[in-house]
């Protein structure tokens, strides 16, 4: 399948499947298409659907087919930043922040993933649950902002502040620690913990996490 990524940092990927090929998407992300490009709705079975709940994504997934030809297909980004396209294969899975999947080829699948170490679950900045992206194929991901990617060598760590990460090769761990000193924890305006990142494998962090700009615009929003 080709496809091209376009016009940050409002991005759109625009794809152009085959004849048969099939891609999957979260409902509403479809921005326009091909008139060739025919629509299934599917929960795809009980326990994928309840996976992709807990993991921050619809029950329901929207399956575009081209029928009759090859066909082409939008999907756009629901907040400023960027969309990254991963090449999944099995061993070459990605943890991503929840809600960040976008679209992928239909032998991708999508699937909640527990962090195991609670400590980084509960404080860690992303949540005890997360989504994985495993199986063959191209998968695209939402990002808040700009992305660096990081690629950590055996036991090279990164400091994470809360948030900020986008998504990680499973190969890399992840934990917490708390800011030290009692001081900087209350004044220093990081909040007590921070994320640490374990090698090898890739990591993606990026500059405008949702939440962050949320709180950042809060105090603008006229009350009562």
């Amino acid at each position: 399948m080709r496809y091209e990524i376009l016009g940050e940092p409002l991005p759109v990927v625009i794809c152009y499947p085959d004849m048969n090929e099939t891609l999957i998407t979260e409902k509403g992300s479809m921005s326009w298409m091909s008139p060739n490009m025919q629509m299934e709705t599917s929960a795809g079975g009980f326990g994928k659907a309840m996976g992709r709940m807990f993991s921050g994504e619809a029950i329901f997934q929207n399956r575009y087919t081209a029928v009759g030809g090859s066909g082409m297909i939008a999907f756009a980004s629901s907040f400023p930043g960027t969309i990254m396209a991963f090449n999944i294969t099995p061993g070459n899975e990605i943890i991503a922040q929840k809600s960040a999947f976008l679209a992928s080829e239909a032998g991708v699948e999508l699937s909640v993933h527990f962090q195991r170490r609670l400590g980084a679950g509960f404080f860690g900045g992303e949540g005890f649950i997360m989504q994985k992206l495993s199986g063959m194929g191209t998968a695209f991901i939402e990002v808040d902002g700009f992305c660096k990617r990081y690629d950590l060598g055996p036991g090279q760590q990164l400091i994470v502040d809360t948030g900020y990460l986008a998504a990680m090769t499973a190969s890399v761990s992840m934990d917490i620690q708390t800011v030290a000193g009692l001081k900087n924890k209350l004044l220093g305006g990081e909040g007590f913990f921070n994320t640490v990142l374990t090698g090898p494998g890739s990591v993606y962090i990026q500059s405008m996490p949702i939440n962050a700009v949320a709180g950042a615009l809060s105090g603008f929003i006229p009350r009562g």
